[in-house]
Protein backbone atom coordinates (compact mmCIF):
# COMPACT_ATOMS: atom_id res chain seq x y z
CA UNK A 1 0.00 0.00 0.00
CA UNK A 2 1.32 3.39 -1.03
CA UNK A 3 0.47 6.72 0.59
CA UNK A 4 -1.26 9.36 -1.50
CA UNK A 5 -2.75 12.77 -0.94
CA UNK A 6 -5.65 13.76 -3.16
CA UNK A 7 -7.50 16.99 -3.82
CA UNK A 8 -10.89 16.83 -5.51
CA UNK A 9 -12.65 19.89 -6.94
CA UNK A 10 -16.41 19.60 -7.25
CA UNK A 11 -18.89 21.76 -9.14
CA UNK A 12 -20.14 24.80 -7.20
CA UNK A 13 -23.64 24.41 -8.66
CA UNK A 14 -24.49 21.36 -6.55
CA UNK A 15 -26.87 21.37 -3.61
CA UNK A 16 -25.55 20.27 -0.23
CA UNK A 17 -27.15 16.83 -0.51
CA UNK A 18 -25.77 16.20 -4.02
CA UNK A 19 -22.35 17.42 -2.87
CA UNK A 20 -22.39 14.95 0.02
CA UNK A 21 -23.49 12.17 -2.36
CA UNK A 22 -20.61 13.04 -4.72
CA UNK A 23 -18.08 12.88 -1.89
CA UNK A 24 -19.57 9.59 -0.71
CA UNK A 25 -19.27 8.30 -4.29
CA UNK A 26 -15.56 9.25 -4.34
CA UNK A 27 -15.00 7.52 -1.00
CA UNK A 28 -16.84 4.42 -2.26
CA UNK A 29 -14.60 4.34 -5.35
CA UNK A 30 -11.50 4.40 -3.13
CA UNK A 31 -12.79 1.61 -0.88
CA UNK A 32 -13.92 -0.50 -3.87
CA UNK A 33 -10.32 -0.43 -5.13
CA UNK A 34 -9.08 -1.76 -1.77
CA UNK A 35 -8.00 1.70 -0.65
CA UNK A 36 -8.27 3.30 2.75
CA UNK A 37 -9.08 6.92 3.58
CA UNK A 38 -6.82 7.86 6.46
CA UNK A 39 -8.03 11.46 6.89
CA UNK A 40 -10.00 14.06 4.99
CA UNK A 41 -10.67 17.78 5.17
CA UNK A 42 -13.36 19.93 3.65
CA UNK A 43 -11.72 23.12 2.42
CA UNK A 44 -15.05 24.60 1.39
CA UNK A 45 -16.03 26.76 -1.56
CA UNK A 46 -12.96 28.56 -2.90
CA UNK A 47 -12.01 30.71 -5.87
CA UNK A 48 -10.24 28.96 -8.73
CA UNK A 49 -6.99 30.42 -10.05
CA UNK A 50 -8.49 30.28 -13.53
CA UNK A 51 -11.89 29.37 -14.98
CA UNK A 52 -12.53 25.66 -15.40
CA UNK A 53 -15.59 24.73 -17.46
CA UNK A 54 -16.82 28.32 -16.98
CA UNK A 55 -16.69 27.96 -13.18
CA UNK A 56 -14.92 30.58 -11.09
CA UNK A 57 -15.30 28.64 -7.81
CA UNK A 58 -15.32 25.01 -6.69
CA UNK A 59 -15.76 22.93 -3.56
CA UNK A 60 -12.34 21.65 -2.48
CA UNK A 61 -11.88 18.40 -0.56
CA UNK A 62 -8.57 16.98 0.61
CA UNK A 63 -7.89 13.30 1.34
CA UNK A 64 -5.03 11.28 2.77
CA UNK A 65 -5.20 7.82 1.21
CA UNK A 66 -3.49 4.46 1.37
CA UNK A 67 -3.94 2.33 -1.74
CA UNK A 68 -2.12 0.39 -4.39
CA UNK A 69 -0.64 2.80 -6.93
CA UNK A 70 -1.78 0.66 -9.85
CA UNK A 71 -5.41 1.49 -8.97
CA UNK A 72 -4.97 5.25 -9.48
CA UNK A 73 -5.52 4.97 -13.23
CA UNK A 74 -8.80 3.10 -12.74
CA UNK A 75 -9.97 5.61 -10.13
CA UNK A 76 -9.21 8.58 -12.40
CA UNK A 77 -11.15 6.96 -15.26
CA UNK A 78 -14.22 6.64 -13.05
CA UNK A 79 -13.90 10.21 -11.75
CA UNK A 80 -13.46 11.62 -15.27
CA UNK A 81 -16.80 10.10 -16.29
CA UNK A 82 -18.64 12.06 -13.59
CA UNK A 83 -19.31 15.68 -14.61
CA UNK A 84 -19.70 16.77 -10.97
CA UNK A 85 -15.93 16.44 -10.49
CA UNK A 86 -14.19 19.40 -12.10
CA UNK A 87 -10.60 18.39 -11.33
CA UNK A 88 -8.64 15.94 -9.20
CA UNK A 89 -5.02 15.43 -8.27
CA UNK A 90 -3.31 12.43 -6.68
CA UNK A 91 0.20 12.83 -5.29
CA UNK A 92 2.29 9.99 -3.93
CA UNK A 93 3.97 10.89 -0.63
CA UNK A 94 6.34 9.15 1.75
CA UNK A 95 4.58 10.55 4.81
CA UNK A 96 1.21 12.26 5.21
CA UNK A 97 1.34 15.85 6.36
CA UNK A 98 -0.02 16.75 9.75
CA UNK A 99 -3.59 17.94 9.98
CA UNK A 100 -5.10 20.46 10.00
CA UNK A 101 -3.57 21.76 6.81
CA UNK A 102 -2.72 25.41 6.22
CA UNK A 103 -5.69 25.83 3.87
CA UNK A 104 -8.11 24.52 6.49
CA UNK A 105 -7.11 27.28 8.89
CA UNK A 106 -6.76 30.04 6.29
CA UNK A 107 -9.28 32.84 6.54
CA UNK A 108 -11.32 33.26 3.39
Amino acid sequence: MNKFEAVVLISPELSVSVLKDSLKHFEDIISSKDGKIVNSEDWGLRDLSYDINNFKKAFYNYYQLELNGSNIENITKIINQNDKFIRHLFIKVNKHQELPTVLKNEKK
